[in-house]
């Protein structure tokens, strides 16, 4: 089923790597937050990226900052969007580059859909934390690896977040975020916390 999703699921005929009931959450928490900038960790070929301006669009507010390692496969779409701004290389390697474009009244919104490694997860989570605004979510994608599906790395994006938590007490799981009963990111909405 899950492989099915991946395959032929798009928007706007642009290929998208989302879950359907995952992204209604999404157009939640935008509609809820209205988050200045969303940063989009894991753009491929970009049609989550396009969901995401479009909705940005649609409330009449933001912007979506994608990052990948490489935008070979990004479609012209996505490319061409007024509201969408693209970026090659590494999340942690960019961070300080990325962390310069946010200003400071800035609500910002992180999603994180690159290498679900534990390592990379939390390095992710520790740096890309910081620009999150309070009240606003970072968003960790695909906790669901060996948490439901018997797939991908363990220790994983899932461990990555307990750790993360244990350490940091500025955000909280959100489990609105499940209520569909039905997530590829179980655990991996947090929220942070209003100061």
């Amino acid at each position: 089923m899950q492989e099915a999703i991946c395959q032929h699921t798009t928007w706007r005929g642009v290929k998208a790597l989302k879950s359907p009931v995952d992204f209604w959450i999404y157009q939640e928490i935008i509609e809820e937050v209205r988050p200045d900038l969303i940063i989009e960790i894991g753009v491929n070929h970009g049609g989550s990226t396009l969901a995401l301006a479009d909705l940005c669009r649609l409330v009449g507010h933001g912007h979506v900052l994608g990052i990948d390692t490489s935008l070979a496969m990004v479609h012209p779409k996505v490319i061409e969007h007024q509201r969408i701004t693209l970026i090659e290389g590494s999340a942690a390697d960019r961070f300080e580059s990325v962390a310069a474009t946010v200003k400071s009244a800035d609500r910002v919104l992180v999603i994180e859909d690159s290498d679900h490694t534990y390592k990379n997860t939390l390095k992710v989570l520790q740096d890309y934390s910081k620009l999150v605004t309070p009240g606003s979510y970072m968003i960790v994608e695909d906790t669901i690896c060996h948490h439901g599906l018997a797939a991908g790395e363990f220790p994983g994006a899932y461990e990555a977040v307990d750790k993360f938590l244990s350490e940091c007490n500025d955000f909280e799981r959100d489990e609105r975020g499940e209520k569909f009963g039905i997530t590829w990111n179980p655990g991996g909405y947090l929220r942070r916390k209003a100061s």
